[in-house]
């Protein structure tokens, strides 16, 4: 039988903030995660659980001088349905869109999938693409964390056990276009065998900066794939480029043998997805 951990319902940060100095506690928002773990199928289970979903400051989506800014307790739904998403980070819009199916998309959020911190969470590679930044805070005040610090080992983040997630920063810069892909077994309900996002400034002949390549499922923690990412720097999405590209990324990779996928499957179809997005960018 599922197991019942008391629940508190703050309604501010500040009454969160004290619950959750006062531990030990899981922070939770959708739960969607929880409603597993609560079993006893999935590690251990919650002494207690801090339900984030009545503080609006967690909430909402809004664009300021610094970037889109999503709240942690944002869900799935929200991104799909923001006009504001959908204009200036659509490649997060298609991550939400592979989470679930609908009934964990109205309840998911974008702080859960961070904080969860799986390497296959298919918002993360996002996050790492865009060179999002993640704000922070608990008793002790406020602070923000790169996307590329944040995740610090397998389901391990640099968050500390008083603070909480509370909004991620998506810098906008002129020009910067990304493109998202998820390989899973099935279209939908699927855990990710490979997903991946690029990202990347058009330069005209100049060829292509600031490329990001960035990865989930295929290491302990999501990824930024360097080699590629060098490959791709100042040169154009040719079909020669491409395929140096794609032959890198399948030789930087070393993802492991599990229940989903074999490694040398995910090596591959990492490689070929990046192709496929270089063609795709490339018009050709």
């Amino acid at each position: 039988m599922p197991a019942e951990p008391p629940i508190d319902t703050p309604r501010t940060l500040f009454e969160a903030y004290e619950l959750l100095a006062a531990g030990p506690t899981r922070p939770i928002a959708g739960a969607t995660d929880v409603m597993v773990q609560i079993t006893g199928e999935l590690g251990p289970i919650p002494e207690r659980l801090l339900d984030l979903s009545r503080i609006g400051e967690l909430k909402g989506i809004d664009l300021t001088g610094d970037g889109l800014l999503v709240g942690a307790a944002t869900t799935y739904t929200d991104m799909r349905r923001s006009a504001l998403c959908r204009e200036h980070l659509p490649a997060l819009v298609a991550a939400a869109a592979t989470i679930g199916a609908a009934q964990i998309q109205n309840r998911g959020t974008l702080g859960g999938n961070i904080a969860n911190a799986s390497p296959a969470g298919d918002t993360l590679p996002v996050l790492l693409a865009a060179d999002a930044v993640i704000l922070v805070g608990g008793q002790r005040g406020e602070r923000e964390v790169s996307a590329g610090e944040f995740f610090t080992g397998y389901r391990q983040t640099a968050l500390a056990p008083d603070e909480l997630i509370l909004q991620v920063r998506f810098p906008l810069p002129v020009g910067r276009q990304m493109r998202f892909r998820k390989v899973g077994t099935r279209r939908a309900q699927a855990i990710s065998k490979v997903v991946l996002a690029l990202a990347w400034r058009d330069l005209g002949p100049r060829g292509w900066a600031d490329v990001r390549v960035a990865l989930g499922s295929v290491a302990p923690t999501p990824i930024r794939a360097s080699g590629s990412e060098s490959v791709l720097e100042g040169a154009r999405p040719t079909p020669q480029v491409a395929d140096r590209a794609a032959e890198t990324l399948a030789g930087e990779l070393s993802p492991i043998d599990d229940v989903r996928s074999t490694a040398d499957y995910r090596r591959a179809v990492a490689a070929r997805v990046l192709h496929r997005l270089l063609r795709d960018a490339g018009g050709w």
